[in-house]
């Protein structure tokens, strides 16, 4: 199956609202998925005999802040995060990639992390790769077994990949810079 066709069962199974009217064409195109659908079509696509993604490749998380001025014009959305799932089918030989899309701030709250529910009952693996998510990109995942740090020091403040991440000067009288 291709993208085309596998969006068309989603398409039937779980409606426009969930998945989108159609896939994002691109190099590498993807199925847009509503925040509040991305367990029951990952459950989908991991359960269905036609799909059988049984493999999580990766999942990662992006922060799209908006550009500065001069790049501004091309950037075509609102600053916001994504989370992005490659998966595949090693028996079907297929691979996918989704991607959930949320405000950068939960509410608009500066501060207050968006929220994404974990997928971590589907694919194992996914608690490795959610937490790092968290860690880096501060992207909080609902219904994660154990959401903490994996690389940075559970006391450690922000997350480094955020585009307006302000590295300390020092951390625990260790100077940084």
């Amino acid at each position: 199956m291709d993208i085309q066709q596998i969006h068309g069962v989603l398409l039937e199974r779980f409606g426009e609202a969930a998945v989108g009217a159609a896939p994002h064409q691109a190099t590498d195109p993807w199925i847009q998925v509503a925040p509040e659908a991305i367990v029951a079509v990952s459950r989908f696509l991991h359960d269905d005999p036609r799909m059988l993604f049984h493999h999580l490749n990766d999942l990662c998380g992006v922060d799209y802040l908006e550009p500065d001025a001069k790049k501004a014009a091309k950037f075509g959305h609102e600053p916001h995060v994504e989370v992005v799932y490659h998966l595949s089918s090693l028996k079907l030989r297929q691979q996918l990639k989704l991607k959930v899309s949320v405000p950068r701030w939960k509410d608009g709250i500066a501060g207050q992390l968006p929220v994404v529910a974990s997928v971590s009952s589907v694919w194992g693996i996914a608690n490795w790769h959610e937490r790092e998510a968290y860690d880096l990109v501060g992207i909080w995942f609902e219904g994660h077994p154990n959401l903490r740090r994996i690389l940075c020091p559970e006391d450690w403040t922000g997350h480094a990949l955020r585009k307006d991440y302000e590295f300390p000067l020092e951390y625990h009288g260790v100077r940084g810079r």
